[in-house]
């Protein structure tokens, strides 16, 4: 048995105009560095606005069933925070999951990392960016972490340094190995994908290279999601076995 199995980072408020919002204030201006690197990330990267991930609650819904109460934490919306990331003890937990909007920036590699909620229940525009540094420093004991979010499996070529993205940061951080995705996702493909990979790897036992070997072939078989472009992206980097 597993004294910890999941910890879920999800559904994040990205907008202060969101309807989960106890009150309607606009969102104030927020120039700390963190939000001016998100910014120029998003700016590289061409991002306009970030859409919301309704898809992100069915997964995370889907994966805690399968889970005891006793051997999970999870935080939604509001509560899926930067503080949420770095203030937690994240080395209690066997798995971490994140289901998020995930950022490469190739220009500048030390601006990729993940978005959270951006703003507060009043509002108020806070700090939402786990920016790749920060994730360098996390303190894992997992053996798994799962990076539900589009293109975390990517990274930049560094001379001197290496291939410098997510991928090693988590694995920095202290995990062996990482699943991520080589290009975007489709948010409701990919809730369905995660809910069959934790099935295959929670319930029948499979090792997290079989899950997913398991979970791509039946997502193939599927008709609406047969199309390689719904189940090929995710790959596990790190030690297979």
């Amino acid at each position: 048995m597993f004294s910890a199995e999941d910890r879920r980072l999800t559904a994040p408020v990205f907008r202060a105009n969101a309807r989960r919002l106890t009150s309607r204030r606009a969102e104030r201006d927020n120039t700390s560095i963190a939000r001016l690197a998100l910014q120029r990330a998003a700016r590289d990267l061409d991002v306009g606005v970030w859409q919301r991930l309704p898809g992100t609650r069915n997964e995370a819904e889907a994966i805690l069933k399968l889970v005891s109460p006793q051997q999970e934490f999870h935080v939604f919306d509001f509560d899926a925070n930067l503080d949420a990331a770095t203030k937690t003890k994240l080395d209690r937990y066997r798995i971490v999951h994140f289901a998020t909007h995930g950022l490469l920036d190739t220009k500048s590699p030390e601006l990729s990392g993940l978005v959270l909620s951006l703003v507060d229940r009043q509002g108020n525009g806070i700090n939402g960016f786990l920016r790749l540094h920060e994730i360098f420093n996390l303190d894992l004991n997992a053996d798994l972490v799962i990076l539900s979010a589009c293109q975390t499996g990517l990274g930049q070529n560094v001379r001197g340094e290496g291939i410098v993205g997510l991928t090693r940061g988590f694995m920095y951080a202290g995990s062996p190995r990482v699943v991520v995705s080589l290009w975007s996702v489709a948010d409701e493909a990919t809730a369905e994908f995660m809910s069959r990979f934790y099935t295959n790897f929670l319930k029948k036992g499979l090792t997290a290279t079989e899950a997913l070997r398991a979970t791509q072939l039946e997502m193939q078989q599927e008709t609406k999601w047969k199309s390689p472009y719904f189940w090929a992206a995710f790959t596990l980097q790190g030690e297979w076995r």
